[in-house]
């Protein structure tokens, strides 16, 4: 239901900013920021009433809309412009550590070898294949650098080759709204077939045959994926036959085939609840039937092995998940056998499957580990990683029989490798180690540790940080703490080459793994979210706290950083304590949390109830209401602020920040810092260039760094 909106009488005047306006002065530049016009509107749920002095920002195609963001962007503008030079420098020194030229690990896929390549001065990447043989002659199957020669934004996704290798399916987006094309190409000729798709989630699976295309449709309003269609290759998709109608609003669905090849399949997915449906990949036209029905709270995702499915699910109170096994003919989940039993402090991940192996992905007090075993039990091991701050998980391991892994590695402060490991002689193979150009990368100036703050509530909350060998931790150092913190999403201790221009001028990087995010198993999630949503926030307090106590830093040095349900972290935190941070990073931040999820018409909003909960009840509605970052800002002094968003954003609207600036504007009582900068041509990602997105990454550090009077 949507809230009611009621406009008091004699207030439908002027929507924008005017020169008659009141400004708010800075002294320090005599530059003057815009000051958006007020225009009252009342927004009332359970008796209560909201007033909201911005409501009128969320028509991007309104005129005096796009001109008040446009004002924002020349008072960023100006105001930095005495850094604009280092900006540029900054951005050319990130880019000089990544090799423009580079090159994927190929790997092979029924008799090809495909590739993704850059070339010198190309902002996108390059698809391409070689046939049995890395020696045989390439063939290029999208330039993308052409493709997106006439766009602002580009992204290409979703290639899916046919079984006879003939043609692959791929899908396109030109405005950066998540809504793709998807279209066919002739890989022998070059033609690009009429056949065209559009509104979709840019997946598509083709049938054994190969006649037959399976993709998701969004719905034009909410970008809610909901519909699943089944094309016949060659015809206009006005014919498209709909094959699955998710009518569910809390719902998701989309399709995929087994790594068997033998099943297509459906999935209906909402944040607590999942449903699978299967047909056999050799019967396009057939009819699917239901694996195991929905019930609300049991997630569960399914892999195809030797006639059986091996389901892995948390069924049964299994908080961390178990692996669960039935055969392909009776899949209810009634007849499901314990495969993999669960255990209260291991989180079992994912599952990877081989014709004699399976590898189990899992996360132990934080860390992952990889066990290998064979199906026959003669053989079971783990992967040894002796870090506390690495990354490790599976690769591209598309190809079915063989004895390879291929996973991933990295440590915080030193570059990932891809590698094969033969599971059979339990040999090692690093195929690509990530190279960092410049010539004055070292990994062994840098220093990575995991430290553990104590939570108000006695939880034990870890930090992973890395920072250059010679920076004295005695209080004094800047340190910029990330984190994301929703969706049981994990931020790992991942190793950044642009990082390195912040570590190299003496900050320290710290990623807080507050609960919200499943870093320490599934139950760290759920202590995160819906009414124990105030943990991840007053996590993140308490970690800058302790690492203030511990002298890594001080309130004068400190920064905060993130973005989306970050974003909304980032919000959070300068209300409840804005005194710990000297400057705060907020990219597109999901800042007015009770007004849209309240409006079912915003995408994502009816499948987020089960993350943040259904305000239409009044016991989530009271809870979002008391930390939703907009409806909290008051009379107070806040840190300085920058704030990013993309005027397509179909994640997170950019009305959002552009109401929240408008209110801080408003009613904080410092002098510090606060900009809004909106990308006119981008969405939720940003730019879509490979290097064009390391310019947004430049005006960040820049902010903090002038901050802490490091640019020149």
């Amino acid at each position: 239901m949507k809230p009611t909106i009621i406009i008091p009488k004699g207030l439908l005047i002027c929507l924008i900013f005017a020169a008659a306006c009141k400004m708010e002065k800075d002294t320090s530049m005599g530059i003057q920021p815009p000051v958006a016009k007020k225009h009252p509107v009342q927004l009332e749920k359970h008796g209560d009433i909201r007033t909201d002095d911005y409501y009128w920002m969320n028509d991007r195609e309104d005129q005096e809309v796009l001109d008040y963001l446009n004002a924002e962007n020349a008072y960023y503008s100006k105001m930095t412009q005495h850094t604009k030079e280092f900006q540029e420098r900054l951005f050319q020194e990130m880019k000089s550590r990544i090799k423009e030229d580079d090159n994927s690990v190929p790997y092979k896929y029924n008799g090809y070898w495909y590739i993704t390549r850059y070339v010198k001065g190309g902002e996108y990447p390059l698809y391409s294949r070689k046939k049995e043989s890395l020696d045989a002659e390439e063939e290029l199957l999208f330039d993308c650098n052409e493709m997106a020669k006439d766009h602002e934004f580009f992204n290409l996704r979703g290639v899916s080759v046919s079984p006879d290798n003939t043609m692959a399916s791929f899908a396109t987006d030109t405005v950066s709204r998540r809504q793709y094309t998807i279209q066919v190409k002739n890989l022998e000729s070059g033609e690009i077939h009429s056949d065209k798709m559009e509104n979709t989630t840019g997946s598509s699976v083709w049938s054994n045959d190969g006649n037959f295309l399976f993709y998701a449709k969004k719905d034009p309003v909410t970008l809610r994926a909901d519909k699943i269609y089944r094309h016949r290759l060659g015809s206009d998709s006005k014919e498209d036959v709909l094959v699955h109608h998710e009518k569910d609003v809390t719902y998701n669905t989309f399709v995929y085939k087994t790594k068997s090849k033998k099943f297509l399949v459906i999935g209906s997915i909402s944040t607590l609840t999942t449903e699978y449906q299967i047909l056999d990949a050799d019967d396009a036209e057939g009819e699917f039937s239901v694996f195991s029905p929905r019930t609300r709270g049991v997630e569960y995702s399914i892999s195809h092995y030797n006639g059986n499915f091996y389901i892995l699910t948390n069924k049964d109170g299994a908080t961390n998940f178990k692996l669960m096994q039935s055969n392909d003919v009776d899949t209810h989940s009634e007849h499901w056998k314990e495969f993999i039993v669960h255990r209260e402090y291991v989180l079992l991940e994912d599952v990877e499957i081989f014709k004699d192996y399976y590898v189990l992905s899992e996360r132990e007090n934080g860390l992952n580990r990889l066990k290998i075993s064979r199906w026959d039990g003669s053989d079971a091991y783990y992967l040894p990683f002796e870090s506390e701050t690495y990354v490790a998980g599976s690769s591209i391991n598309v190809e079915f029989d063989t004895k390879n892994f291929r996973y991933y590695y990295n440590e915080m402060g030193a570059p990932y490798a891809i590698i094969d490991f033969n599971m059979e002689t339990r040999t090692k193979k690093i195929l690509k180690e990530q190279e960092v150009l410049g010539g004055q990368f070292d990994k062994t100036n840098y220093r990575t540790k995991r430290v553990w703050a104590t939570a108000r509530d006695g939880a034990k909350v870890p930090i992973s940080m890395v920072y250059h060998k010679d920076v004295e931790l005695k209080g004094s150092s800047p340190m910029l703490q990330y984190a994301y913190g929703s969706y049981g999403s994990t931020i790992d201790p991942y190793f950044s080459t642009i990082r390195l221009s912040l570590l190299d001028r003496g900050f320290i990087f710290a990623i807080s793994h507050v609960r919200g995010g499943e870093y320490l198993g599934r139950s760290w999630y759920e202590s995160g979210k819906l009414l124990q949503k105030k943990n991840t926030f007053t996590d993140f307090i308490d970690c800058s706290k302790f690492l203030i106590a511990e002298k890594y830093t001080s309130p004068e040095h400190l920064y905060a950083s993130g973005g989306s349900a970050g974003g909304l972290l980032m919000g959070a935190i300068i209300n409840m304590e804005p005194e710990l941070y000297n400057g705060v990073i907020a990219a597109v931040p999901f800042v007015d949390v009770v007004t849209t999820m309240l409006d079912d018409s915003i995408p994502l909003t009816t499948g987020e109830y089960d993350e943040w909960g259904n305000p239409n009840e009044k016991e989530y509605y009271d809870y979002m209401k008391s930390y939703s970052p907009y409806d909290n800002v008051r009379p107070m002094a806040y840190p300085n602020l920058y704030v990013s968003t993309g005027l397509h954003d179909s994640q997170v609207q950019y009305w959002e920040p552009a109401k929240w600036v408008a209110k801080l504007r408003e009613l904080k009582t410092d002098k510090n810092l606060l900009f809004l900068d909106t990308n006119m041509d981008a969405g939720h990602g940003g730019s879509s260039g490979r290097f064009e997105a390391l310019r947004e990454t430049a005006k960040e550090y820049t902010f903090i760094l002038d901050l802490e009077g490091k640019v020149p």
